[in-house]
């Protein structure tokens, strides 16, 4: 898989990359706590925000259809172009959540190979809240979404990236 260099590139537009404080990791053979699809309600709706370099960034979440919630990212290079976007899946797998991504350029070219993904197990579930590993969407005040994703770059170093989302509708 190839993404990790991706997205360490992107790391470096970061201008306060933070030690992981918002994510989670688990140890080595960690059961996912049970959950299901309707624990997610809170999260159906629009959401913009200011992405990376402080450029506009939007994710969209459709209420549960066949066993599955779709998501989008979009985050833009400037108020006119699209960086890259991200295709997501939340899905119940036995008896907890999963959460499946894949990145694409903005000519839809993916940055993971053909058939694969990257793929975050539930660790921990709050109300309003999913923690996965590397990767959190929770509530963030009245109307804010905030998601955080650690990824390493530069060898060994681990940055998070952080988005604050404001509910538009």
């Amino acid at each position: 898989m190839r993404v990790w260099p991706l997205i360490a590139s992107l790391s470096g537009l970061i201008s306060n990359p933070l030690l992981a404080q918002e994510t989670r990791t688990a140890p080595d053979g960690h059961v996912p706590p049970p959950a299901t699809l309707e624990q997610m309600g809170w999260l159906v709706g629009h959401w913009a925000g200011e992405g990376i370099g402080g450029q506009p960034a939007y994710e969209s979440w459709l209420p549960p259809t066949g066993g599955t919630m779709v998501g989008t990212f979009v985050q833009q290079a400037d108020a006119e172009t699209i960086r890259f976007t991200e295709h997501l899946y939340l899905m119940e797998e036995e008896g907890t959540l999963v959460l499946r991504l894949k990145h694409f350029n903005a000519d839809l070219t993916g940055w993971e190979e053909k058939d694969d993904m990257l793929t975050f197990r539930l660790i921990a579930m709050e109300p309003c809240a999913a923690y996965f590993r590397s990767l959190t969407l929770r509530c963030d005040g009245e109307n804010g979404l905030l998601a955080a994703v650690r990824m390493k770059s530069n060898g060994s170093e681990i940055n998070e990236l952080i988005f604050r989302f404001e509910r538009t509708n």
